[in-house]
């Protein structure tokens, strides 16, 4: 140990800012590193200095630990606080950042290799008693062991990869029937995402809680926990609501669970932050699931109701110093909820999405903490995980966190992308969370059809046709020599009616718009909507529609009217007069829906496809996406590689459909 007074934060986005803010209220030095898709990002104008590490790829930037190293040397920076994601949990990163005579702001490095093996931290949980799940950790990778061990333990089981983490490179196996492809595919993924094909296999515990536990040890021996975080609602296994603490906690449970914790902590001499991952069966038994080596995205709501800095005691912690309280000084109050705000769309199975942000705009209030990394005019690039932004909201009791909480995801802002608003909203009401009953099974019992995107009403397309006849208005006025403010709304004739198309989506909606005394009458599919814009500040307007009472959020880029009302978002297309919507997609056309890498190719010209057959493999933003067959036919044309970067839109497949 060593002590330091500048800091290098190897990581991006809401991460980064957080460790920044916190170093330099401690009075250190910050170093920040971006990628060249990065330059100019808010973790970069938040730090003391930046060093760009290479191109947007993470393969060529923040996964490049030589070149991180480098620019610490080179900075003078002291420490490396690798955040979370990335090298964060990389043994060789860590040794190499003390081979180089600097501090790693995070446990040894024999620590988070024996955790980043799930078979060998299995291991020595099985040595150390705390409770695991039944499966299989052998070195014995062959179909025909794995299928024989997964007969033994049981079905349904879980295969895992052993290096791996937020989901990828796991299956869940219902049956023996399931279990080749389900092999093949955890292995395949696995081998992408962490470089290591090697499986595991656990009983798969159905409808549990995800129950983790946050613990802190320092170089003097003592190892606390900080209670618990319940982490259950999940998509995928990557966790969607988190909240502190456990709904169905009590404190017998809290004691045996958290002494598991401290004793899994103390079985790898670990050091720093950490967390320790349960599931918990409606029986009230639990099992370990892993551990995770690193600060947890879902730190905050430990934060908000422990009142510590998990990041101030990471650095002090780093720094040699002894942990400044006892197991027993840790005590709990009141609640606090997390959800992520990530840039994708719900009701098209989750896609990732990219595209500049017209505008950020964090909600505010009592018992409101927003940590984002994000700024009104950057891009959301294709390289990264599509997190934008952590909503988190405290409060005496977990109903009123709850209810800051649905408000907040409303009152927070992103236009110009895509979000997860409206389904956040809608999900933080189903009554199973409400009534703190949410298992790992919520989203598919709540949502068995998938995710419908929100519709806009007539009051929402009044509004939007209204707030662009007065920005046309207000534009014209000013170029106009000679016309009074006052004067704008009247007229010694009646006035003639505009005609606006607003395309939402496919759907067009043909408006007439005619300006009154006191704002706007706007006719949606017959009907007569009236607008009154009684207040407006930055990108804020509070009107009066159809007598109702709204307020709302939006921006104009470009052709784009982005509004957005409650936890809805919309962008609504102005078309010009005479022009047609967007044609409806081709289904012989296969196209990139995003912009990433085409991992694997099975298309090839001439071959026979069935409708929803897999074409190809594409990986965007850390995750592999299907790219599949619209119609039944032949393949006329197939025009990309395996290991080609694509955009948004780039044909990939043209099909010749055949006929019914």
């Amino acid at each position: 140990m060593m002590a330091f007074d500048t800091l290098l934060v190897a990581n991006r986005g809401e991460i980064a800012c957080r460790v920044i803010r916190t170093a330099k209220a401690l009075g250190l030095k910050t170093l920040a590193v971006c990628s060249e898709a990065d330059a100019g990002a808010p973790h970069t104008l938040l730090a003391d200095e930046t060093v760009q590490i290479g191109a947007g790829p993470v393969g060529e930037s923040y996964l490049r630990g030589d070149r991180i190293i480098a620019a610490a040397q080179q900075t003078g920076a002291g420490a490396i606080h690798p955040g979370y994601g990335f090298l964060s949990e990389n043994a060789d990163f860590a040794e190499a950042v003390a081979a180089a005579g600097l501090v790693f702001v995070g446990p040894p490095a024999q620590a988070i290799r024996a955790m980043g093996s799930k078979a060998e931290a299995k291991r020595l949980m099985i040595a150390a008693g705390v409770p695991c799940v039944p499966g299989y950790e052998g070195e014995d990778q062959s179909p025909d062991t794995l299928t024989r061990a997964a007969a033994d333990i049981g079905y349904p089981v879980m295969v895992k990869a052993s290096a791996g983490g937020g989901g990828r490179g796991m299956r869940l196996v219902p049956q023996p029937g399931d279990m080749a492809d389900a092999l093949a595919l955890a292995r395949s993924e696995a081998e992408n995402a962490f470089g290591s094909g090697h499986l595991i296999l656990e009983k798969a515990i159905l409808r549990p809680r995800h129950v983790e536990f946050q613990v802190f040890a320092d170089a003097h021996g003592t190892v606390v926990h900080m209670g618990e975080r319940d982490c259950s609602v999940q998509r995928r296994h990557q966790k969607v609501v988190e909240e502190a603490p456990c709904p169905v906690m009590t404190p017998d449970l809290r004691a045996r669970m958290g002494q598991a914790a401290v004793e899994a902590a103390r079985a790898v001499d670990y050091r720093g932050a950490g967390t320790v991952e349960f599931l918990l069966d409606s029986a009230g038994e639990f099992y370990f699931l892993e551990m995770n080596t690193r600060l947890q995205v879902e730190h905050p709501v430990t934060e908000l109701v422990t009142g510590l800095d998990l990041v101030a005691l990471q650095i002090a912690v780093a720094q040699g110093d002894p942990l400044p309280l006892a197991q027993e000084d840790v005590q709990l109050q009141g609640h606090a909820i997390e959800v992520r705000l990530y840039a994708e769309e719900p009701a098209n199975e989750f896609l990732p999405a990219t595209g500049n942000i017209a505008l950020w705009h964090p909600a505010e209030g009592t018992g409101i903490r927003i940590d984002g990394g994000v700024r009104t005019g950057q891009d959301v690039s294709p390289f990264y995980d599509p997190m934008l932004a952590k909503i988190i909201a405290s409060g005496p009791t977990r109903s009123a966190a709850l209810s800051r909480l649905r408000k907040a995801v409303r009152d927070t802002v992103l236009l110009g992308v895509p979000t997860n608003s409206a389904f956040l909203d809608d999900l933080l009401g189903q009554p199973a969370l409400v009534a703190g009953q949410a298992t790992t099974a919520l989203l598919e019992e709540a949502y068995p059809d998938g995710v419908t995107a929100p519709e806009a009403s007539g009051a929402d397309l009044a509004l939007a046709a209204a707030l662009g006849a007065e920005r046309d208005r207000n534009a014209a006025c000013a170029q106009a020599v000679f016309v009074a403010p006052e004067l704008l709304h009247w007229s010694s004739a009646p006035l003639l009616p505009r005609l606006q198309r607003l395309a939402l989506g496919e759907a067009v909606h043909e408006l007439r718009v005619v300006a009154t005394p006191d704002g706007w009458i706007v006719t949606v599919d017959g009907a007569e909507i009236a607008v009154h814009i009684l207040q407006t500040g930055d990108h804020t307007v509070r009107a009066r529609v159809d007598g109702a009472t709204v307020d709302a959020v939006w921006s104009l880029a470009g052709a784009t009217l982005h509004l957005a009302v409650g936890a809805n978002r919309f962008a609504f297309a102005r078309l010009r007069a005479g022009r047609q919507g967007e044609d409806e997609a081709d289904g012989s056309r296969v196209v990139a829906p995003m912009p990433g890498l085409v991992l694997e190719l099975m298309a090839e010209p001439g071959a026979a496809v069935t409708k929803g057959q897999t074409l190809a493999v594409l990986e965007a933003m850390k995750m592999q996406h299907q790219i599949t067959a619209a119609v039944d036919g032949r393949i006329e044309a197939v025009h990309v590689k395996a290991g080609q970067q694509l955009a948004s839109g780039d044909v990939m497949v043209e099909i010749e459909e055949t006929s019914a």
